[in-house]
Formats: C-alpha cells, structure tokens, sequence
C-alpha cells in the first residue's frame, strides 16, 4: 500500500514504510514499488533511481511532453507544499525548511527537496524514500556486538557512502532499542525522515541550531539519542558533547570506511577524549555491515617507537578478532593515523611518517628541501645545504632540540650534502643558494684565462 487517504486524528504518528498522502497522479505514477528517488527536473525527462539496498541504478523514464516545463514544475510544487498543509493533522506531514530558492517537505514517509532559480540553476523537485524497513534481527548480527550497542555508555558510528543502507540499519536499531530492551531513545535529524516506532520523537533543529536541541534532549533524560546525519565540523563536537554527557549516541554520517570515519572526528575533539567519545564504528555496504572497528585508548610507545617514547595511543581495532589495524597518538604537531602492519617500501609506516614530518618542517623553518636517512627508530640524519646547517641547528642547538621535543625525542645529526650517502639522491639536484652560485661564478671567472689576460694587460700599463 502505498498512499493512506482520509487517516484520521488517532494515526497522529511517523508514517509506516510506504505510507503518504496521495500524491498528484504525475509523480505517483513514477513511484513504483522499487523506485528509491525521483528526479524532476524543468525541461529534462524525469529519471528514478531503483532496485534493492546496494543495487540502486539511475534509469531515465520516457518523457511525458510538456509535463515537465518550469510553469508544470512549479504548480507540482505548490501542490506538494499544499499537501503537507492539508495534512497537518499528522505529525508525519509537515514543511521541514522553507528557505529563499528551496523547500524541503515531509509528507508521510516520503522527503521531497524542492529547488529553484538562483539557488538552482532550474526548477527541480527530488523525492526519496527508505528501500525498505528491516529489524535488527534481518542482519543476522553476532551476539558480542548486539551487547555492544545495548549498552548506553557507547558512542557509535554508522558510516558508509549515500544509499548503502546506514539509515535503514539505525532505524532498526532504534526500534531495538525500544521495543525490545525498552529504553527511552530520541532523534537529532535534520531533516527528520528516519522511519520509526511511535514512542520515540524525533526532534529538528531548534530555532535553527542543533546545539540547542541537545540542550533540551538532556532535560527529556533519553537512554539513547539517534543523530542523523552528522555532518559539518559543527556536528562532530554536538555528538562529542552530547556523548560525554553520559548518553548512549549512535550518529550516522558520510564516509567510504570505517577508518575514514575516524579521521572526521580527528581534530574536532581533543585526542584524549576520542576513544570516549567514539568507541564502535559500524561500515554498510550494500545493506550489510562490512567492518566493525573498535576504539581503545592506552599508553605505550608506537609500534616501532624505542620504549622511552611512550604515549598516549589510541589502538583501532578489528571487532570481534581483536586485531590491531591502525594507531593514533600525537606526533609533532599532528595527530598520526599509523597502519600497525605492512611496510611503506623499505621503511616502516612510523619512519616514514616522521621522515615526512621533518622534511615538512625544515621546509617551513629555513625554505630548503632535506634529505632524511633514520640510523635506527629513535636516531636520523638529516642533510641539507652546507649554507643552511648553521641556520638549521639554530644558536646553541636551539632549533634541533624543538625539532626533536616535536617529534616525540627522535635524536637528529644534521649534516650536509656532501657528506651524505652516494646511494641517496638530493632532493632537489637543481635547487642551490643563491648566493653560493653567486660565490662560485666569481672564484671561476677569476681562475679563468680571461681574468688571467686582464690582470697582465693591466700590469703593461
């Protein structure tokens, strides 16, 4: 069933899956059983995006002529934004933004987008509603990890690329959550389209700001909030504080892995907090969980660091085998994401990154390139310029000694090209100081055969 007529006052609810009002016949036409979206467009045939969870394909419809013009496009949406209106009854009808050059509406379990000039570059209206609705139970999940998002004292991510199936996968945690372990969930959404139980209210950003829904969700004491979707830098840090208020949180967002969904958070919270913030990581493809990945804070030194080098390191780790993928933990200035296994070439993924860090910095410092050979994990040369490597070394040993705080104690010689291996290539064969070539073309000309005719000319007289 695909449209509900005449639902009266008691259905006053978020629409079932497949539940909306009845729709002007152009667009319900379009909307057949497998269609996901709905592209219109002025002037341009209108074109679906159909099939299962992972299976989507964009297929262009035969043009219906004359119906999709700008006058056509613009009445289709005043009938839409009507509707809504008409339906207000239902808490699942309503216009969700109203802006200069777009309007996004709800109607039933459908998200309608509407744009136009100057925003767009032509009237267009997009439709999209969920593929399917499934319970926790069809994604037949290892027990370990139901008990992991069971617990309220997780923060969660749910991560992959547009329409692999995150949001089918939180609405039916969700409704997990609610029905059968009976705890109290909310929603941050903006929009709000997520599909789900009656008792768990869905709440849009206040007065235009979703920090101030945060605030009002800690007055309605939730086990468990679901943020959709988590986005901008803005929305890292919500999740970050509403996470550590002692929340269980489950945000979905935008990320082709599991360890890029990591690296989003890197930087809007301080390093120390992350693995509090965020300790499970959930990767769909397809519809299906690919990788789980969890968050472990510890101190040690990195793999391949000497034990004086000690840190605090954040281990990614693969859920439920245990083993270690990657490590986390501030380098220099930065915060290093270092895979544990494999090898960079010839050199381990903590030499290389530390041989890039100084290479950058001396770039910075005194605007030469460098060449850097590691002795051992904790020792390097570094080769520049014979010119630069008073300036480099700094007076008494100042600059090296910052280099080597910044880099964790790495002991640094500094030593010039010339001294360096035959094996090793210069960084730049064609980079010299100027004032060295300066210096050289003049003690050249003066041992040349011209000088030498000059200064005898020069005695005769």
């Amino acid at each position: 069933m695909r449209r509900v007529k005449g639902l009266d006052f008691r259905h006053n609810l978020m629409a079932k899956h497949g539940d909306h009002p009845e729709l002007p016949s152009l667009i319900e036409d379009l909307l057949e059983e497998d269609v996901h979206t709905v592209f219109l467009k002025a002037d341009c045939p209108p074109r679906v995006k159909r099939g299962s969870i992972g299976e989507l394909k964009l297929v262009e419809v035969a043009e219906h002529d004359g119906q999709w013009d700008t006058i056509r496009m613009e009445i289709l949406q005043s009938e839409l934004v009507e509707l809504a209106e008409q339906n207000k009854h239902r808490s699942d009808c309503f216009l969700e933004i109203d802006r200069k050059g777009c309007q996004v509406v709800q109607l039933g379990d459908l998200r309608i987008a509407c744009a136009w000039p100057p925003f767009a570059d032509a009237r267009e209206i997009t439709i999209v509603r969920p593929v399917a609705k499934l319970s926790l139970s069809d994604y037949d999940l290892d027990e370990r990890l139901i008990e992991r998002l069971s617990n309220h004292h997780r923060g969660v991510f749910i991560c992959g690329r547009p329409g692999s199936g995150k949001t089918t996968l939180a609405q039916a945690i969700a409704e997990y959550l609610d029905n059968d372990l009976g705890t109290m969930v909310k929603t941050m959404e903006a929009p709000r389209d997520l599909q789900l139980a009656d008792r768990i209210t869905q709440y849009a950003p206040l007065e235009g700001d979703l920090e101030k829904t945060a605030e009002i969700i800690f007055l309605v004491r939730p086990d468990f909030v679901i943020f959709d979707e988590v986005r901008r830098a803005r929305d890292f840090e919500i999740f970050a504080d509403v996470r550590l208020a002692g929340v269980g949180l489950l945000g979905v967002t935008h990320a082709n892995s599991a360890l890029e969904a990591i690296q989003r958070l890197i930087g809007k919270v301080e390093l120390g907090l992350v693995s509090q913030v965020l300790d499970t990581i959930l990767h769909v493809e397809a519809g299906k969980i690919q990788q789980v990945l969890e968050l472990r804070m510890t101190v040690k030194p990195p793999s391949g660091m000497q034990e004086e080098l000690a840190r605090p390191v954040i281990e990614v780790v693969e859920f439920p085998s245990g083993k270690i993928t990657h490590e986390m933990f501030a380098f220099g200035s930065e915060i290093a994401v270092v895979p544990v296994d494999g090898q960079t070439g010839a050199i381990s993924p903590i030499r290389a990154l530390a041989k890039d860090s100084l290479v950058r910095t001396i770039r910075e410092w005194i605007g030469v390139e460098s060449q850097v050979v590691f002795t051992s994990n904790s020792n390097a040369n570094v080769y520049v310029p014979a010119n630069m490597v008073a300036t480099l070394v700094g007076k008494g040993g100042s600059n090296i000694r910052q280099l080597q705080e910044e880099l964790g104690g790495i002991s640094i010689s500094v030593k010039t090209f010339d001294e360096m291996p035959s094996e090793l290539e210069r960084p730049n064969p064609y980079w010299e100081d100027e004032q060295d070539r300066r210096s050289r073309s003049s003690r050249a000309w003066e041992h040349s055969g011209k000088s030498q005719r000059r200064k005898a000319r020069k005695g005769r007289r």
